[in-house]
């Protein structure tokens, strides 16, 4: 553990409880924007920095240390827990993750096997280990949910309509349910084992899950993820549920056994609360405005904070990811702006 104070903060945030300033972490704060991780990344290709866990661990660090944030997140990719289950996956540069084998059928899901984490990912556990020594803020492990993994295993890699997924989906719900139960289990293997290395927190990335209407959501999606925040739910850390587009699901998502629903930057947080979102939110800023000028940026955080701290449980971050231009600078400010603006409040 770190020689300096533990900073709770956050996971007091995600508990609903009060906290000395609004606590401020950001989605893919690890790396894309810092010259020092784009150093490392012309040595290195994202497997590799993960396979490392000295090198993975500072990568982790670097923007707690540079910006000051209440959390870190563990740095690694939602594809990291696939290939030991028999995906064959390679995160191409300029592409993501492409799928030599994709799913099509009922035999390709049966095929899948079973997580093993201290065999297939010993370097991610030992990461953790690493970053708990290292840390004064919580540290934040996560996974992919089952339709974004799924999403990825039958299109082959990115997709921008989905229609594979969905005609499987909607063409072979056997084999799709068998899917999700075979990601759901892993899913459940893989955060638990993060845990028990020492993740404090868990978000859950459903990042495509919003191309799907709430009908479909709730019968081909909410089951599997009940169950895996039904059984994450016994780890007593906070959970986190985070997906983009899918405004439309938030209050599928409060439903669930979580304690944190993230807003991407289309809903307003007073908006959510209207429609009887209670539990801990988590956002929101468009990432595009890191790129305008401090005083518009400064603008929307404020309108932000204002009704983010209107109910307990509140953490300040952006609608989606840090993107490559951004610059450290404005990050630095924001989270300083974002701690100093709460705390006189």
């Amino acid at each position: 553990m770190s020689n300096q104070p533990f900073n709770d903060n956050f996971l007091r945030a995600c508990r609903g409880e009060k906290t000395d300033h609004v606590p401020v972490w950001y989605m893919r704060q690890a790396g894309r924007s810092q010259p020092e991780y784009r150093a490392i990344k012309e040595k290195y290709s994202l497997f590799e920095i993960t396979h490392q866990p000295e090198l993975c661990a500072y990568v982790t660090k670097l923007p707690v240390d540079q910006y000051n944030n209440d959390a870190a997140i563990l740095y690694k990719d939602i594809m990291t827990p696939l290939p030991g289950i028999g995906v064959d996956v390679e995160i191409k540069s300029g592409i993501g993750p492409v799928i030599e084998n994709p799913v099509r059928s009922k035999a390709d899901v049966e095929r899948l096997g079973e997580l093993n984490p201290t065999e297939a990912i010993p370097y991610v556990l030992d990461t953790i280990k690493l970053l708990r020594e290292q840390l004064s803020v919580p540290l934040i492990g996560f996974s992919g949910a089952p339709f974004t993994l799924a999403s990825y295993m039958i299109e082959g890699g990115p997709s921008r309509n989905y229609h594979k997924t969905k005609a499987f989906m909607y063409s072979e719900p056997e084999a799709w349910f068998m899917l999700m139960d075979k990601l759901g289990e892993m899913t459940i293997t893989y955060v638990k084992s993060q845990i028990e290395a020492g993740a404090q927190a868990i978000q859950i990335f459903d990042s495509w899950v919003g191309t799907l209407n709430v009908a479909d959501y709730r019968m081909f999606i909410k089951p599997i993820m009940n169950r895996i925040f039904t059984e994450l739910k016994k780890e007593n850390v906070p959970l986190i549920m985070f997906g983009v587009g899918a405004s439309h699901l938030a209050n599928e998502w409060h439903d669930l056994p979580l304690d944190v629903v993230g807003l991407d930057w289309r809903l307003p947080i007073q908006e959510a609360r209207n429609r009887g979102i209670t539990k801990a939110v988590q956002g929101n800023l468009e990432p595009a405005l890191l790129l305008a000028p401090w005083s518009e940026i400064e603008k929307r955080a404020t309108e932000i904070l204002d009704q983010g701290m209107k109910d307990p449980g509140y953490i300040f971050n952006l609608g989606h990811g840090v993107f490559p231009d951004v610059k450290p600078d404005t990050l630095r400010r924001l989270t300083a702006f974002v701690h100093e603006y709460s705390a006189k409040k």
